[in-house]
C-alpha cells in the first residue's frame, strides 16, 4: 500500500513542462528588464522636468517658503488678536 500510494502522488516534470518553465522564466526576466528601463527613462524625464521648473522660478523655493511662513505667522497673530479683542468687547 505504501509503494503504490507514493508513486501516485509523485509529480514528474516532463521535458515539455521544463521547457515551459524555462520559457516562462525568460519572459518574466525580459519583462522585468523592460520595466526597469521604462522606470529609468521616466525617472530621468521627471527629474529633468522638476529641475527646469525650479530654474524657471523667479525666486528660490527657500525664499518663497520663508515668505509664506512669515505670512502665515502674521495671519495667525492677526486672527488671535481679533479673536481676543472680540471676546473682550462682549464681556
Amino acid at each position: 500500500m505504501g509503494s503504490t500510494g507514493s508513486s501516485m502522488t509523485r509529480i514528474q516534470i516532463g521535458s515539455a513542462n521544463s521547457k515551459a518553465l524555462v520559457v516562462g522564466f525568460g519572459l518574466v526576466a525580459a519583462g522585468g528588464l523592460i520595466s526597469l528601463c521604462g522606470m529609468a527613462i521616466s525617472g530621468t524625464a521627471a527629474i529633468t522636468a522638476i529641475r527646469r521648473w525650479l530654474i524657471a522660478q523667479e525666486e528660490p523655493p527657500s525664499v518663497m517658503m520663508k515668505r509664506k511662513l512669515n505670512q502665515a505667522k502674521a495671519a495667525t497673530t492677526a486672527g488671535a488678536s481679533a479673536w481676543q479683542d472680540g471676546m473682550s468687547r462682549t464681556r
